[in-house]
């Protein structure tokens, strides 16, 4: 199993990018902010976009050390990654199955289900956790539609009709998801979700959490031969990482929206991180960023038992895992994919 290094975040929007040796060096002007090991380093995340030396990128390129560019807002803009070291014959099998709409959903429902699942899970969890804070009835009517949908996603063969039922579980689980805030009700809502841009402070964090899913899903997927951008469910888009967010659909609710719900619940932020722009956007000041990113780092280095190959792995190499599992699928050494069934 891969060996989780750490990703460098950098949050300010001024600061300029160089190699120093075998160091990433970080300045604004002539003000020296900071000297880094890369050897440390599987990933850099620059927020803003004032510079990199090219030496600095043909260094992490070669070493394969991503970085990848966004917006202040978490937008992403770019990629610097490597020469492709991906097995051909592995891409060549990707991209034939994505050609085939009927074989794509095939591996497609499986991503979904793995979805729903854990957003079931999720529901199941809180009833049985906080039954004195919810709405009992309404969770356990909404789990019963979620394990109805998910048969009729097993038995689905039609990519547009899979895209409809998990549109429906979407509905039915985000009708739950703002009673899984327990503490700061008032500052942290949830009605629905908005995005491009978020209009509350919830969808601020679900937005920024998933950027960082994705860009950890698409490193884990190159790592293992395959073509980030080359989708099953999502189809191809220009700039898109589409079998990325393919991917990162079963950890959408127990990774990203699971640990929004705890930097809440336990009071890591508050309304004080947020503000709002002219045209209605929410974001999460530089502080709160920090905290953020942080508090994501910590994540990724908790313990767990994957329930599938039974291995003790920490939450960061969860993408990594499952990329893996995708490419022995597609290299027929598994019978079918198996997603991340969180228990």
């Amino acid at each position: 199993m891969k060996r989780l290094l750490n990703t460098l975040y950098i949050t300010q929007s001024d600061v300029y990018m160089s190699l120093d040796g075998d160091n990433i060096k970080l300045s604004i002007g002539e003000e020296l902010l900071g000297r880094f090991p890369l050897h440390n380093l599987e990933s850099i995340v620059s927020f803003g976009y004032t510079g990199a030396s090219p030496a600095l990128m043909g260094y992490c390129a070669e070493r394969d050390i991503a970085i990848t560019f966004l917006t202040m807002s978490g937008r992403f803009l770019a990629r610097v990654i490597g020469q492709s070291k991906g097995n051909v014959i592995l891409r060549k099998r990707q991209y034939q199955i994505s050609d085939d709409e009927s074989m794509s959903a095939r591996i497609a429902r499986n991503f979904i289900v793995g979805k729903i699942y854990n957003h079931k899970w999720m529901i199941e969890r809180t009833t049985r956790e906080y039954p004195m804070r919810i709405d009992v009835s309404q969770f356990k009517e909404i789990s019963g539609q979620l394990s109805s949908i998910i048969q009729d996603v097993r038995a689905c063969e039609d990519l547009e009709r899979l895209r409809g039922l998990e549109g429906q579980a979407a509905v039915s689980y985000n009708k739950t998801l703002g009673q899984m805030v327990l503490q700061q009700n008032e500052d942290f809502y949830f009605n629905s979700r908005t995005r491009r841009p978020p209009l509350d402070n919830m969808n601020a964090m679900l937005s920024f959490a998933y950027t960082l899913l994705s860009n950890d899903t698409a490193a884990a997927l190159e790592a293992v031969g395959l073509d980030a951008y080359v989708g099953f469910l999502h189809r191809d888009r220009p700039g898109r990482a589409s079998l990325a967010l393919d991917v990162m659909e079963e950890l959408r609710g127990v990774y990203a929206d699971k640990f929004v719900l705890a930097l809440i619940n336990k009071k890591v932020v508050n309304k004080d991180d947020f503000y709002k722009k002219e045209n209605g956007a929410v974001l999460m000041t530089d502080d709160a960023r920090k905290k953020f990113l942080k508090a994501w780092q910590e994540k990724k280095q908790e313990k767990i038992t994957h329930p599938y190959l039974g291995e003790k792995i920490s939450w960061g190499l969860v993408p990594h895992a499952q990329a893996l599992l995708l490419a022995r699928y597609l290299r027929n050494d598994l019978d079918e994919y198996p997603p991340f069934l969180w228990k």
